[in-house]
């Protein structure tokens, strides 16, 4: 005998999939000259997006390579990495970042990296290279096979405005004087480029 009214109903809800939360990475993003210089403007502020659990996520300068780019010399065509991990006997999915450029070291939190190092990302934590500031920001979710990353940007430095001690420069942090018309600031070339 078919079911029908609310018993039908009640059926096909208790028979549907329960929908998987993803792991999010909210990333707070902050450059001194990000208005003036459209560093950020291949980003999609505000717009979360699905990503498959296997990909290895770059950011830099090159966007060939990279998934999010930074318009600016001053960037390594491949900055840094973000890959998804699973601990053994843990449900719980984790992310290691991995510095990818050989002339800027990468601050997580207080630990340094320098080319190729990686480190645990911790549920909250800045990631600091040159004058850039990123406030990552980690929530779990139950599904193995996508996670979700959802960009902002801070009008004020990420610093200030959430308290966190400077702790020391970040080693590319500089500024040529304001009467010099060249930067003081080592360049990235391509090879062709000379």
């Amino acid at each position: 005998m078919p079911l029908t009214g609310a018993a039908a109903a009640m059926s096909s809800f208790e028979d549907a999939d329960t929908e998987e939360t993803v792991t999010s990475l909210r990333i707070t993003v902050y450059h001194p000259g990000q208005m003036q210089n459209g560093i950020f403007q291949s980003i999609r502020f505000s717009n979360p997006e699905k990503l498959p659990s296997s990909e290895v996520v770059k950011f830099g300068r090159n966007s060939t390579i990279c998934r999010y780019t930074f318009q600016d010399k001053q960037v390594s065509r491949v900055q840094f990495s973000l890959q998804l991990f699973k601990k053994f006997h843990s449900s719980v999915l984790s992310f290691e970042i991995k510095n990818m450029s050989r002339r800027t070291s990468l601050l997580v939190g207080s630990t340094e990296l320098g080319y190729l190092n990686k480190v645990e990302l911790p549920y909250r934590c800045m990631v600091r290279f040159g004058e850039y500031q990123l406030l990552v920001e980690k929530e779990d979710g139950e599904s193995l096979e996508f996670f979700e990353t959802l960009f902002m940007m801070s009008p004020r430095p990420l610093l200030q405005e959430h308290g966190w001690p400077a702790g020391k420069p970040t080693p590319e942090l500089c500024r040529s004087p304001s009467w010099s018309t060249q930067s003081a600031c080592p360049t990235e070339m391509d090879e062709n480029e000379c």
